[in-house]
């Protein structure tokens, strides 16, 4: 990987970026498989360091988080015996919260799905916010002790609850939820304003992961082998989603737009962050 140009790491940067898979960008750049590979570990760990120092005393007011399902080595239940219950075989998670003003995703967090991951995400994103803001939640009863640990009562706080259908056999619903219904709210904390209970940009941008990550699409052998890859991925992604990519109804990045950087940055500068991190080491 240090034979690449920054050029050349720009380029598999973008490919990987825009949800072509490893062995495509493979394909486009002539760059060796494993050197993409060892490319990806170490700038998806270092934007996620940077993003860890960057998004900091943010002044969101309305805040959505979502936990979205993917699978690292084989799905749960073709996991092998000798590996079953460890992380990083089978089920893995992605919590994610976005900024319904500025389209930021302040914090995020790859785990499973359960209380002490869900707390250790808000606690995360709670050090992040400057001030008291608006939490909007799906009915995952974990997010309900997290919250409490990390707000007290410093916090508006509502579930936004989908009801399902039962279905049918003829649905044909193997790869995909049953029909939603109708929703039901829960105030749980402080006052949330009415009109702000929502989960439709954080549902919104499990489209966008689904769609800028090959790993995480379904029905594809493209899945994660090894969760250090996915973590790492998941560090890059979000790196090029909050500072890089222009958010079509902002105009700008959410970056930008929530005050964190002036500029849209090139790919080139989120490269250049192996040689800060070189530096600092």
């Amino acid at each position: 990987m240090n034979q690449l140009t920054n050029e050349r790491r720009a380029q598999v940067v973008r490919c990987i970026a825009e949800g072509n898979s490893i062995r495509s960008t493979v394909r486009i750049t002539g760059v060796a498989k494993n050197t993409i590979v060892k490319l990806l570990v170490e700038l998806g760990n270092a934007c996620a360091v940077y993003q860890d120092h960057a998004l900091s005393n943010l002044k969101c007011k309305r805040v959505q988080c979502d936990e979205i399902w993917s699978f690292c080595y084989a799905k749960e239940k073709n996991v092998p015996e000798k590996k079953k219950g460890q992380f990083g075989y089978g089920d893995v998670w992605t919590w994610v919260a976005i900024d319904a003003d500025t389209k930021l995703v302040p914090s995020f967090l790859v785990g499973n799905r359960d209380g002490r991951t869900a707390m250790a995400f808000i606690d995360d994103l709670k050090n992040r916010l400057a001030h008291r803001v608006q939490i909007t939640t799906d009915g995952l009863k974990a997010y309900l002790e997290a919250i409490e640990g990390a707000f007290g009562s410093e916090i508006d706080y509502a579930m936004l609850i989908k009801l399902y259908g039962s279905g049918t056999k003829d649905d044909q619903r193997q790869y995909s939820p049953a029909q939603c219904t109708g929703t039901q709210t829960q105030i749980i904390a402080g006052q949330p304003v009415a009109k702000d209970i929502s989960t439709s940009y954080s549902e919104r941008q499990n489209l966008s992961m689904r769609m800028g990550m090959r790993r995480f699409t379904r029905l594809t052998n493209a899945f994660s082998k090894k969760v250090e890859n996915h973590t790492a991925a998941v560090g890059l992604y979000f790196m090029y989603y909050n500072f890089c990519r222009i958010h079509q109804t902002l105009r700008v990045t959410p970056a930008m737009e929530a005050g964190v950087t002036n500029h849209v940055w090139e790919v080139e500068e989120v490269v250049a962050l192996l040689n800060h991190k070189k530096e600092q080491a």
